[in-house]
């Protein structure tokens, strides 16, 4: 391993780590060889590391490193920066301004999955780490400043001076002095994914045997087709349903059918508002030019973009073409419960057995940790003979426990605990996003609800599932459809304490590098205390007032990459002359798994301006 030191003072931190196997030294200071031997001990720390085979550089300004090594000598391993400081006494905004600088030199010589390490007294940094922490804007911002420049903070612990052999700190105020380091921490560092680039993606299926394609709304571009329920899959979501999967066939003969489910869906869902719905339309004449993707879709350019526009009817929101053809008017399927009610319907199956579907859905909905854009649906469908459908369901929910208690296991947690809850006991305020549409859908008996036990409140995230029950005429007798309908990704999420949906599709290997051969272990973070920035944003509504806080939503998720994690109506005011209607809103970004930096997010709020003002025909104030 390669270790850079910047700024040393005595070299005694480099003096200790020299001779450790396996690591080779690059020890720097600001100052000249001449200031820097002058200091206490300095000479024979010096000394230690020539002999020891470690590397000595004079005069190294942190902020330009590629200046100092030849570019196959400029992938560290580590870069360490012990108490960094401008001298004298800088302040904070300084100090900020010289991490800035270290930060941006450090990308460009550390190795692809190095590490920086970044001593600083107590307080300085300004995370929930420091006690006492200071306020936000007398610190240092250490993670937002590191953001800046591509890192994430992946670890903090104290910096036990006391354990380094011979280490002395000094430089207290550029003096051969040293200083206090009680309750000084060392923040970790590492190398963030890259800000995404979302590309016009198209899909081709296959509807009445012809070929068709459409573009994929822009909010999902980088969550269709991930395979997170294929075969080699090791994503916690088809560790859920595979335990979920196999404990059910102890107690019915499961089928399987998946493979047959179309990503599209014809029909007008009765009750269930157009503004919760990725409208498509397709384009089954025209045959694209097309280009590989890294993601393996196809990348189209012939296809006219897909954007928001009213629909002749003005009942809401609807993603079509801008040739506005509303005919073979198709929908992202928001549920798989029309194909299951479809196998019903056939009747081509054994009564008991379970038909076992699952996929991912697609909604447009809210911004909050539990309301998910798209998630995987995991629905089981059984007809019995009426009067035995009430035997059926405490066995489908009694096999949906034992696979959570299994589950567990493995967890050293407090435990959850799945109850069945009578809808009607239920006020939809209380209902999570998931249950919410639902209950859009078509009438629920029982909900299936997760809380951690001894808590006494179910909690916003709790409703998991949902159980529905229908009765159908087969011949001369009557049979009675069991239908449960499971969210995968909030069991995931809710057993692995994730803490929010956006976690599950992080692209950065580090999240399912916790999951080993897909086995559900508590989710650790290794993005630590994400800055968090807000902008407000204020407008005129159009003449009528129409607005739809769905698309509204959704277009903030667009242009943030989904990076706003919240948004809070802050002020309503109608005009007492003219009527007309505005309203103020702050929108939370945040990034709980890439660098967010407050330039990247103000350029966010710019576009989200301008698009809103586009698409929604509101007047900005």
């Amino acid at each position: 391993r390669r270790l850079l030191l910047l700024g040393e003072g005595n070299f005694s931190f480099a003096a200790a780590l020299c001779g450790a196997a396996g690591t080779r030294i690059v020890a720097t200071c600001y100052e000249s060889e001449e200031v820097a031997s002058g200091r206490g001990g300095a000479a024979e720390n010096l000394a230690r590391l020539r002999e020891g085979g470690a590397e000595v550089l004079f005069s190294v300004d942190c902020g330009k490193l590629k200046d100092y090594f030849l570019p196959e000598k400029r992938e560290f391993d580590c870069i360490y920066f012990n108490f960094p400081h401008c001298g004298r006494k800088a302040g904070v905004v300084k100090n900020r301004e010289l991490l800035a600088r270290f930060f941006h030199s450090a990308a460009e010589v550390l190795a692809e999955e190095g590490e920086v390490h970044v001593a600083l007294c107590n307080g300085q940094g300004g995370t929930p780490a420091d006690q006492p922490r200071r306020e936000w804007h007398n610190s240092w911002q250490i993670v937002a400043v590191a953001a800046g420049a591509g890192f994430i903070l992946s670890n903090v612990h104290p910096f036990e001076a006391e354990t380094i052999q011979g280490y002395q700190c000094t430089g207290y105020r550029s003096q051969d002095k040293s200083f206090c380091v009680a309750g000084a921490l060392n923040h970790i560092f590492t190398r963030s994914t890259p800000p995404p680039e979302f590309k016009p993606v198209s899909c081709q299926i296959e509807l009445d045997r012809r070929k068709a394609s459409f573009q994929v709304p822009q909010v999902l571009v980088d969550k269709i087709n991930r395979g997170f329920l294929e075969i080699n899959s090791k994503h916690p979501v088809r560790t859920v349903k595979e335990k979920l999967t196999t404990e059910l066939s102890q107690a019915f003969p499961v089928q399987n059918t998946d493979s047959c489910l179309s990503l599209l869906h014809q029909s007008h869902f009765n009750g269930v508002c157009h503004s919760n719905i990725f409208w498509i339309s397709l384009s089954p004449e025209v045959t694209p030019s097309t280009e590989e993707t890294s993601n393996g879709l196809t990348s189209t350019v012939s296809f006219s973009h897909v954007d928001f526009c009213r629909d002749t009817d003005q009942n809401g929101w609807v993603s079509v073409e801008e040739r506005g053809h509303l005919s073979n008017q198709y929908c992202l399927r928001p549920s798989l419960l029309p194909y299951a009610q479809a196998i019903v319907r056939r009747g081509v199956f054994v009564p008991g057995t379970l038909h076992v579907l699952s996929g991912p859905v697609f909604r447009q909905c809210l911004i909050s940790p539990y309301s998910m854009p798209v998630f995987h649906e995991m629905v089981c469908v059984c007809a019995v003979n009426r009067g035995s459908e009430d035997g059926c369901i405490q066995t489908l929910v009694s096999n949906i426990k034992t696979t959570i208690d299994s589950l567990q296991q493995t967890l050293s947690a407090s435990r959850l605990s799945i109850s069945l809850q009578e809808a009607t006991n239920i006020e939809t305020a209380e209902l999570n996003d998931f249950a919410a549409f639902e209950s859009q859908l078509s009438k629920i008996q029982y909900f299936i609800c997760m809380e951690t036990e001894g808590s006494g409140s179910s909690g916003k995230g709790s409703c998991v599932g949902v159980v529905r029950t229908t009765l159908y005429e087969q011949g001369s007798s009557d049979v009675v459809a069991v239908f449960v309908s499971l969210n995968l990704d909030l069991l995931a999420m809710l057993l692995c304490r994730i803490s929010d949906w956006r976690m599950l599709w992080a692209p950065d290997t580090r999240f399912l590098h916790q999951f080993p051969q897909g086995q559900l272990r508590l989710f650790k973070s290794f993005s630590l205390y994400p800055p968090s920035y807000m902008h407000d944003v204020s407008f005129w509504l159009p003449d009528g007032g129409q607005f739809d806080e769905a698309a509204f939503h959704t277009i903030a998720r667009q242009v943030s990459g989904e990076a706003v994690t919240s948004i809070q109506l802050l002020d309503r005011f109608q005009q007492s002359e003219t009527g007309r209607q505005s309203l103020c809103y702050r929108l939370t970004f945040q990034s709980w798994d890439r660098a967010l930096s407050c330039q990247e997010v103000a350029e966010m709020q710019l576009l989200f301006r301008k698009q809103i003002e586009q698409r929604l025909g509101v007047t900005l104030r």
